[in-house]
């Protein structure tokens, strides 16, 4: 009972160092000092924890703290959401769909906005919505992008974001059939987000 009890103190105590720099990263990052947040978040995203390299990420994107860097940036969201992380997974995806630090790709862009999307980001659900819409990256697939949409406006607060999903899907449903919005609510009646 002494080793159960020593080894949950140790996991503690090794654990609450990770969230103490992730903490203290974000209450450097929130009153602009990035250097701060570079200094706690770096040494843990070499670590390998994944919020810390999302927010690597963003600070290169962004040219917080350090030099602009899209190449840099994705090298930290990509690392992030390999293992997961949905907002990184999110955020590989735009680099991916406007071509900053690697070559445009719309179907990689895909690729990770519907890792994103199955995690249930509402944003990344937008985006896939019109990228099946417009067949950008995928083969156009209007039962999908009206699923995409529809799950998007069900998941997002009042406000701006879900009356852009509002709008897309009405507009989606516009040039389909009244059995494909059936066959599309159906999809988003039945669908439940996956954690990876």
């Amino acid at each position: 009972m002494k080793r159960i009890a020593l080894a949950a103190a140790l996991l503690v105590s090794l654990a609450a160092p990770a969230w103490a720099g992730l903490d203290a990263g974000w209450a450097a990052y929130e009153r602009g000092d990035y250097l701060a947040a570079l200094w706690e978040w770096r040494p843990l995203a070499d670590r390998g924890n994944a919020d810390a390299q999302n927010n690597l990420g963003v600070m290169y994107a962004n040219g917080q703290g350090v030099p602009q860097n899209f190449a840099e940036a994705v090298t930290w969201y990509r690392r992030a959401a390999e293992q997961g992380d949905v907002l990184a997974q999110a955020l590989l995806g735009v680099r991916y769909a406007k071509g900053q630090g690697v070559e445009q790709d719309y179907a990689e862009a895909v690729k990770w906005y519907r890792r994103a999307a199955k995690q249930g980001n509402a944003s990344a659900q937008i985006i896939l919505g019109g990228m099946y819409s417009r067949g950008q990256g995928v083969p156009p697939n209007l039962v999908l992008a009206h699923m995409w949409l529809n799950l998007a406006a069900a998941s997002s607060p009042a406000g701006e974001r879900r009356d852009g999903a509002v709008k897309a899907r009405e507009l989606v449903a516009k040039f389909m059939t009244s059995f494909e919005i059936e066959m599309a609510q159906r999809l988003a009646s039945e669908w439940k987000p996956k954690k990876e």
